[in-house]
Parts: structure tokens; C-alpha cells; sequence
């Protein structure tokens, strides 16, 4: 059984096809994400994406907003289009597979997690994800990134993609210092699992219980999406 592992991000969409432990078949593939970002040009880039993986069975596909039964709910990121969309159905009559969408993060946390403890999981990107497991179940649609941090700013807008741009590395850093402080406090977590295009930036000694994971990990997570329902969280699958 072969699953194509989708990560939609608001700069890149990256494929690869995954065995059925979970272990990369192919190389993986990335396109920038289309602009302007509304779902039928970013199915057209999966679409094209594909043709270089070879074959597959399924799809899992990681999405940067809330989703509940394949259909995404937010997309601060991308497009407006994309609120209420069946992303699930959509793609699957696509590629002709059957389609499971999560969240991106939630994704990348599957990929990151050892499965013991409390265990959070964020993403530096173009905005800021998050996932929180407790002892290897997903507690679902947490999106930290929306959430007042500091100055009258949320998580994203301090530590987004825009922001790093703005404010420059070493500023940028110091933020994230405060940042992971605080989440610690709030989560009181075992571990951090800290992933995204953006954690080549870091540049500051982190915690022993925190650690950087490869973006790649976000594709890895997909295989979870086909576990039984019953093992995670069913508002996630479709």
C-alpha cells in the first residue's frame, strides 16, 4: 500500500510517496505554492506533482488551517476560497484516490512525536502552527498561532514568515526565546517538537527537552492519517 503524503504550505506544496511504515519511496517534489492561492490551482500543482511519484493508493494531504472531515475551515494563509471547502472530495475525484486531510501541523506532529507525555508540536513558516498529543492522541484543531503572545500580537504575527522578514534574524530569535518560555508554562509539555521551513533561522541554544525536526517530517506524518479512526481523532480524517 503506497500513500502519496501532500504538505500545502503558503510558499511551497511538496509531495512524496510513502511505504507503508511510513518510510519515503521517492524523492521528494516541491512547487511554489500558486498565487493567487485558491484550491483549484493548488490541486492542478498536486496534480502535477504527481507525475514524477509514480503509484499510489491513497492520499494524505497536510493543510495549513482547521479541518473537520476534509473540508478545511481556515486558511489565514492561503486563499478565502478556501473556507468550507471539501478539499477530501475534491482531490480524490482528482487523483482518482481516496483522500484523508489534517492539519498541517497536526501532520507534522504524527511524523515528530516519540508518543509519551505531553508533547507540543509548532511550525515556523509563512505563519505559525501547532499541535499538542497527549501520549500519542491528537488533541484536536489547536491553533495556537491566533492567540494573543505579546505586545497585542499573536504567535504568527510576531513570529511569522512576515515577521522574521521585517524585525531580522536576531530579533526574530529573542521573540522565539520568549516564546517557547511561554509555551512551556502554559503546557507544562514533556517535550517541543519545533518544525517548518523556517528553523534554519534559529540560532539560539534551546532547551534539552526541545528539538528542531525536518521539514520533511510533515510528509513522514502522513501515513498516520490511514491508522484507524479509533486510534485518533476522526474529525481529522475523511
Amino acid at each position: 500500500m503506497r500513500t502519496l503524503s501532500v504538505d500545502i504550505g503558503g510558499s511551497g506544496v511538496k509531495v512524496m510517496v510513502l511505504d507503508e511504515a511510513g518510510h519515503a519511496l521517492t524523492q521528494r517534489s516541491r512547487v511554489e505554492t500558486p498565487q493567487p492561492p485558491i484550491p483549484d490551482a493548488v490541486i492542478a500543482a498536486i496534480a502535477q506533482l504527481t507525475e514524477g511519484q509514480g503509484e499510489f493508493d491513497r492520499v494524505s494531504v497536510g493543510f495549513p488551517g482547521v479541518v473537520r472531515n476534509g473540508v478545511t475551515a481556515t486558511a489565514v494563509n492561503l486563499d478565502p476560497s478556501w473556507i468550507g471547502f471539501d478539499l477530501a472530495t475534491a482531490l480524490s475525484q482528482r487523483l482518482g484516490k481516496p483522500v484523508r486531510v489534517a492539519n498541517d501541523a497536526d501532520m507534522q506532529g504524527m511524523g515528530a512525536i516519540v508518543g509519551k507525555g505531553v508533547e507540543l508540536v509548532i511550525t515556523l513558516g509563512t505563519g505559525f502552527g501547532s499541535a499538542l498529543f497527549v501520549n500519542g492522541q491528537l488533541v484536536p484543531n489547536l491553533e495556537m498561532g491566533h492567540h494573543e503572545f505579546r505586545n497585542e500580537e499573536t504567535y504568527e504575527q510576531q513570529l511569522g514568515r512576515e515577521a522574521l522578514d521585517r524585525v531580522g534574524k536576531k530579533k526574530w530569535n529573542r521573540r522565539l526565546e520568549k516564546a517557547i518560555a511561554s509555551l512551556e508554562h502554559l503546557f507544562n509539555y514533556d517535550a517541543l517538537h519545533i518544525g517548518g521551513g523556517n528553523t534554519d533561522k534559529i540560532a539560539i541554544e534551546l532547551p534539552a527537552n526541545v528539538k528542531v525536526v525536518p521539514n520533511v517530517t510533515g510528509l513522514f506524518g502522513g501515513i498516520a492519517l490511514w491508522r484507524d479512526a479509533s486510534e485518533g481523532n476522526p474529525d481529522q480524517l475523511s
